[in-house]
Formats: structure tokens, C-alpha cells, sequence
């Protein structure tokens, strides 16, 4: 009693220290808020910590990205992992109890096989009709037993199949789920890392071009701040679906993090991807931002674009370094434009990383 007591004032004093943060740096009481406060004040999972104190100390709060990067980075795989951990003791379960089947068939199956050998040893010495009734009796009745054995193993194994393809596509559900980006429907950074590593090896390996494009969301943090987080999520949101319409095809993807979002172009030169580079920017500015609750017109987004191709002496971190190098040089040039790693603008934003 006294342990379960313990127990109920620790977790109180986790979940008010959970609250506590929320108040102080004016956060929504959402669950997905409340669980990264809890966790970090039970202080279980270090590198959680770790981040929220770094950004704390460099900027003094924690955005609305901040918090959705943290909690897909810490917490959301954690869930994913107990589910396909779930999933695989069924499958485990199904392959025991289809195993303790296939014994029993087969002890049933040397018995049968006995009754066999056994009969015919009977038949060969067999002088009535009686005996011969027996035996064969026996022998019906041995097969019968060896039909209703077979037929509960195939109706059993039929079962197991369809139960192990739906486990199946429950873990390739949990898979894209654990890939992908919930509030835009993009592939999230898990998905962007394994899929970028993959066409980078494979354009190294063929000698194809492969380019690289980086998108950030200009001003984006005034229409949270103007706005609301609902109208920013509504920003992204449509930015998202721009990309949606306009990326096909073995292109990938995927938001990067916070309001950037990355767009791998295989088999694609500069060339051809500063043109998809600008019609993306064109389309994302074409559109008009509403209020959904009151209708009220926001004005237009606009992005800006860093785009960086790929060389022979590359790896993955310097084709992204130098599309995020063009990415802050679009942004020092005025935004809502795209720089490329032959613009002068690029050169200026690398002398000025280096000063």
C-alpha cells in the first residue's frame, strides 16, 4: 500500500512539473505537449532532455516546430517499435500454435502409419470372415481419425494464412506510417535520410545526374505568431499539397523539418531542376490563404528554394550542405526566389559562413 502510494505521488509530481512547463512558456495543453513535458520531467529519455535544454538555452521557448520536431524525433518511433513489437508476438503466436498442430498431425500420422503395418501383418494371417471384418473396421476407423486430423490441420493453416497477411499488412501500415509526416502527408525526415542515401549510392553508381532541392516557408513563423498554430499547420499544409501536385514519379518528398521541406530530383540536371524549383515557388505563390473559421483572405505564401547537384566527390551531408548554403542565400537575397551553387549569391553566403 505504502508502495503504491509512493507511486501516486511521484507520477503527480511528474505530470505537475509536465504542466507547470506548459504554463511558463505559454504552450497548448495538448496531449502531444503534455507527453514530451511528462518525459522530460521523469528524465528517462536523455537525448529528449538534452535537445529541449539546448533550444531553451539558445532561444528561451519552444516553437511549434520545435515541439512536433521532438516529439517525432523522441517519442513518436518508441510507439511505433511497441506496436510492431505487438504485431510480431502474434505472428510468433500463430507460427507456435501452426507448429503444435503439425506435431500433433504427425504423431497422428505415425499412428496411422503403425495401424497400417499392423493390419497388414493381421490380414496376411487372417483365416474368417470376422477377422478380416475387425481389421478392416480398424483400419476405417484409423483413416477416418487421419481425415479429421488432416482437415482440422488445413482448416487451421487456412486460418493462420489469413491471419499472418493481415499481421502482414499491418506492419507495411506501421512502416508508412513511421515514414511519413502527419499533418502534411509527406514523407517525414526518417523517409527523406533512407531515400536520399539510397539515390545519392545509386547516381554515384550510374553516373546519372541527381539534384536536390530546399524548400523554407518565408515568414512563416509571423503567421503563427499573427495568426494562430492552426493557420501555420494550414500553411504547411498547403505547401505540401503543392508539392503533391507537382512532384511525380520517382521523385521523392518529403517535409525536412519545422517549415522545410526537400525534393530529390533522380536523373534531372541543374538545369531542369531550377525549372521545377521555380514552378513550385510560382504555384505555391499563386495561391490565396484563407481563415477557415472566419473566411478572412491572409494574403499569398511564398518559399524559397536552394538547390545543389550532385558532384563525383559528394556524399549525402555536402549535397545537403550546399542546397541549405543556397537555401539562406535565397533568404539573405530577399526570399521568394530561387539560388542554385552557380549563383553569385551562393558564393557570397559561403565566404560569409567562413568569415
Amino acid at each position: 500500500m505504502v508502495k503504491l502510494l509512493d507511486e501516486h505521488e511521484r507520477t503527480l509530481a511528474f505530470a505537475e512539473v509536465a504542466l507547470g512547463q506548459i504554463r511558463s512558456l505559454r504552450q497548448t495543453a495538448v496531449p502531444r505537449n503534455y507527453e514530451i513535458w511528462y518525459v522530460y520531467a521523469t528524465g528517462y529519455n536523455a537525448p529528449l532532455n538534452k535537445v529541449i535544454n539546448e533550444t531553451l538555452a539558445r532561444s528561451g521557448k519552444l516553437s511549434e516546430s520545435d515541439l512536433e520536431q521532438i516529439y517525432e524525433t523522441y517519442l513518436s518511433h518508441i510507439k511505433t517499435s511497441d506496436r510492431i513489437d505487438k504485431v510480431g508476438a502474434r505472428v510468433i503466436g500463430e507460427i507456435d500454435a501452426v507448429m503444435r498442430l503439425i506435431t500433433d498431425a504427425l504423431g497422428v500420422s505415425a499412428t496411422y502409419d503403425a495401424s497400417l503395418v499392423g493390419a497388414s501383418d493381421r490380414l496376411s494371417t487372417a483365416t474368417t470372415r470376422d477377422q478380416i471384418k475387425t481389421i478392416v473396421e480398424g483400419l476405417a476407423k484409423s483413416t477416418r481419425e487421419m481425415r479429421e486430423t488432416n482437415q482440422a490441420l488445413e482448416n487451421r493453416l487456412a486460418l493462420s494464412k489469413s491471419e499472418i497477411s493481415d499481421l502482414q499488412h499491418s506492419l507495411e501500415a506501421i512502416r508508412a506510417e513511421s515514414l511519413t509526416d502527419p499533418l502534411t502527408g509527406l514523407g517525414n525526415r526518417k523517409y527523406f535520410d533512407r531515400s536520399i542515401d539510397m539515390a545519392v549510392q545509386a547516381a554515384l553508381t550510374s553516373g546519372e545526374p541527381l539534384s536536390l532541392l530546399m524548400f523554407d516557408i518565408d515568414h512563416f513563423k509571423s503567421f503563427n505568431d499573427s495568426y494562430g498554430h492552426l493557420t501555420g499547420d494550414q500553411v504547411l499544409r498547403l505547401v505540401a499539397q503543392t508539392l503533391k501536385q507537382t512532384i511525380k514519379g520517382q521523385d521523392i518528398t518529403a517535409r525536412y523539418g519545422g517549415e522545410e521541406f526537400a525534393v530529390v530530383l533522380p536523373n534531372t540536371a541543374l538545369r531542369q531542376a531550377l525549372t521545377v524549383a521555380d514552378h513550385i515557388r510560382r504555384a505555391v505563390m499563386a495561391k490565396e490563404l484563407k481563415k477557415k473559421s472566419t473566411g478572412e483572405i491572409l494574403g499569398r505564401v511564398t518559399i524559397s528554394v536552394g538547390v545543389s547537384i550532385l558532384k563525383p566527390a559528394d556524399d549525402t551531408d555536402s549535397l545537403i550542405e550546399r542546397a541549405d548554403a543556397c537555401l539562406y542565400a535565397a533568404k539573405r537575397a530577399g526570399r521568394n526566389r530561387v539560388i542554385c551553387e552557380a549563383d553569385p549569391e551562393y558564393s557570397a553566403e559561403t565566404q560569409t559562413r567562413v568569415a
